[in-house]
C-alpha cells in the first residue's frame, strides 16, 4: 500500500501542516493552511511534488526553510483520483479515515480539504 505522511512545518512565519501522498517515485504535497481535524474544511495549496524522503524525515529543510516533524503517517487507499478531486482512506496513528481533497474552481493551485470518518469505520 501507499504512504502518507502529514509534517508539522515550522518557519519564521509561523507553522502550517504538509499533507503528502506516495504516488510512483514522489510525494503528491499540500500545504494545509491549519492543523488536521476530523470534520475540518481547511484550505490548503498544491505545491511541487516531494521526494520520497520526507516519509520519514524530520529535522530542519534545506535552505533554511524550517523545520518539519512527522505529526502522522501511515498508508493509504486511493477511492478517487482525479485532476480536481483526490479521494483516500486514510490508516494512521494518528487519524484513520477518509481524506478529500477539492480543488477550487477556476484555481490551480488553491484546493480545500475534508477530513471525516470512512464508512467501514462507521
Amino acid at each position: 500500500m501507499p504512504r502518507y505522511v502529514v509534517l508539522q512545518h515550522s518557519t519564521a512565519d509561523g507553522v502550517h501542516f504538509d499533507f503528502m501522498l506516495e504516488a510512483g517515485s514522489t510525494l503528491k504535497t499540500w500545504s494545509l493552511d491549519e492543523q488536521p481535524s476530523l470534520g475540518a474544511e481547511i484550505d490548503c495549496r498544491c505545491l511541487p511534488d516531494h521526494r520520497l524522503a520526507y516519509l520519514d524525515y524530520e529535522g530542519p529543510v534545506s535552505g533554511n526553510r524550517g523545520i518539519v516533524a512527522r505529526w502522522d503517517h501511515g498508508t493509504y487507499e486511493a477511492v478517487c483520483q482525479t485532476d480536481d478531486r483526490w479521494i483516500v482512506v486514510i490508516a494512521g496513528e494518528r487519524f484513520r479515515g477518509q481524506a478529500t481533497l477539492v480543488r477550487k474552481a477556476g484555481d490551480t493551485q488553491r484546493w480545500r480539504i475534508t477530513f471525516a470518518v470512512a464508512a467501514d469505520e462507521r
